[in-house]
């Protein structure tokens, strides 16, 4: 049971991604959660208000099984599968969260001072949700899939784009780390 309790190493994780992306490989199926949003929105109607979201969803209807097990696999994992240990971060990271006002950094995954109701019915914590969604929804539309498409899917089958994608992906995260985050705290 051990093993269940603790973070997998990469060379049991890894190879365990590589098989089910081998798999989506030869069934000629391809894997991101961003495009279940879409399904989700021409199951509900959304073909009749734009063009976009008028297909042939029912071909990929299976990937939603890919969300519903997210969902299940996290509620698991949190509520039976999590030891309640601290999540072992650098010490540097942890004085730099204190220093913007993050007091209980990494005893959980989610920062109270982000994500309590207080935080999110705040001024300030609205005004976050509400541009960050804004510009996770933009930017995945824009580059043609999500962090997870694009980063294990597109870079198994050797896309570029996907490639291109991921390093946007990084230098983003980099510039909101170093550059945007202290400004907002």
């Amino acid at each position: 049971m051990e093993i269940l309790l603790k973070p997998w190493p990469w060379y049991v994780s890894g190879p365990l991604i590589a098989s089910v992306m081998a798999i989506l490989v030869l069934f000629g199926k391809t894997f991101g959660m961003s495009s279940n949003l879409r399904t989700l929105c021409a199951i509900g109607g959304g073909g009749k208000y734009a063009d976009f979201f008028r297909f042939d969803w029912k071909a990929y209807r299976w990937n939603l099984f890919v969300v519903l097990g997210a969902i299940i696999g996290g509620f698991i994992a949190v509520n039976f599968l999590s030891d309640g240990s601290t999540i072992d971060l650098n010490p540097n990271t942890i004085s730099d969260l204190n220093a913007m006002g993050f007091y209980k950094v990494g005893e959980s995954l989610l920062p109270g001072e982000l994500y309590s109701w207080d935080a999110v019915f705040s001024l300030k914590g609205l005004s976050i949700l509400i541009i960050a969604g804004f510009l996770v929804g933009f930017g995945t539309r824009y580059a043609g899939g999500c962090t997870s498409g694009h980063a294990i899917t597109g870079l198994s089958n050797l896309q570029l784009p996907s490639l291109i994608a991921v390093i946007g992906f990084f230098v983003g995260g980099l510039v909101m780390t170093h550059l945007i985050l202290p400004l907002i705290f």
